[in-house]
């Protein structure tokens, strides 16, 4: 009977060394590659890179779980990170819907990551999130919401009245103080929505336009509505972020800012081509009178107010995220 070589053991061993230290992570998104997802994919790109292979990501549009689910599935473990919007379950994260009230005075992706990264590190926030076992690895900038809709276009307060929305969060809300009706169908649902008629209007950023199909079928598009946008954070789940090797820990906290980098720039490009979209689709660009537009923005403050007031009965401290959410706006105001 032959025996092994010491050569030939030793690189077995290194072998199912090398196999024991591989760790690979699923990743539940939904829809497709899209703008929206793109710090995702640079993210598993970077980490599999600085790893040599060691630490990869399996990427997932809809194949793990449903958007709506995806808080849920991080909270039972059954993947490893995730993507969810704040507003499709509010009651689970309360905390963070304060990035999600109308009219903040956001205007620009990189004052949208400041501000959604302040109110991150709050505690209250970590704590509401480690409820799911989750911990917030880092946002999903967007723009302004804007409304792309059907039928003859609607741009001052009145024409709102009983126009049914898909509008979540605090888009939703001023909205509905408007007289909208919103809806929160989720972005996989809205085109069919528009298209069937349920829903008149739909409010997204640029890319979700683009990606879930609702600009082909629009006949306008609202340029300065700049109602509000959504929160959107990637999370991961606690027990395999701390199960991770110090070096692998280090290697993806250290490529967020790289993902994040490299989804600004990405966006920039999408905007600069928008106007061309909206001329090759033939959608009427409309432009909402600022009198209009301060009509809509006088029904942000009760919202806030309830806001805060609804936090804190929730045992949250309502005041000071409202706060520090304005306060991280005015900080990081372009110049």
């Amino acid at each position: 009977m032959k025996t092994m070589t010491a050569t030939a053991t030793a690189a077995l061993t290194l072998a199912f060394a090398s196999e024991a230290l591989a760790t690979e992570w699923n990743v539940s998104l939904w829809g497709q590659r899209r703008a929206f997802t793109e710090h995702v994919e640079k993210l598993a790109e970077l980490v599999e890179e600085r790893s040599g292979g060691e630490f990869t990501m399996a990427i997932s549009y809809g194949g793990l779980s449903n958007n709506r689910e995806n808080l849920d599935g991080i909270s039972i473990g059954a993947f490893e990170m995730a993507q969810f919007c704040a507003g499709y379950h509010r009651d689970k994260n309360r905390a963070i819907t304060v990035l999600e009230l109308p009219f903040l005075g956001v205007e620009t992706l990189e004052q949208e990551v400041a501000v959604a990264n302040a109110v991150y590190a709050h505690p209250a926030v970590q704590d509401e999130m480690a409820q799911w076992n989750a911990r917030i690895l880092m946002t999903s900038p967007m723009p302004q919401y804007n409304l792309v809709g059907t039928g003859e276009p609607r741009d001052t307060v009145e024409e709102f009245d009983g126009m049914r929305v898909r509008a979540t969060g605090g888009i939703g809300q001023v909205m509905e103080a408007a007289g909208a009706v919103p809806t929160s169908v989720t972005a996989t649902e809205a085109y069919n929505s528009m298209e069937s008629g349920v829903v008149d209007a739909v409010a997204f950023a640029q890319h979700a336009h683009l990606s879930f199909g609702t600009i082909d079928i629009a006949d306008w598009w609202t340029e300065n509505l700049n109602p509000g946008t959504v929160n959107c954070p990637v999370v991961v789940n606690i027990d395999a972020y701390e199960a991770l090797s110090d070096e692998h820990r280090a290697i993806l906290d250290e490529a967020v800012g790289e993902a994040i980098e490299h989804y600004l720039l990405n966006y920039a490009e999408l905007l600069q081509r928008w106007d061309e979209v909206l001329l090759e689709k033939g959608v009427q660009k409309v432009q909402v009178d600022q009198a209009e537009i301060a009509r809509l923005r006088g029904n942000a403050d009760p919202i806030h107010q309830a806001w805060i007031e609804e936090a804190t009965s929730n045992g949250l401290p309502g005041q000071e995220l409202y706060d520090l959410t304005v306060q991280a706006v005015a900080d990081n105001a372009p110049e």
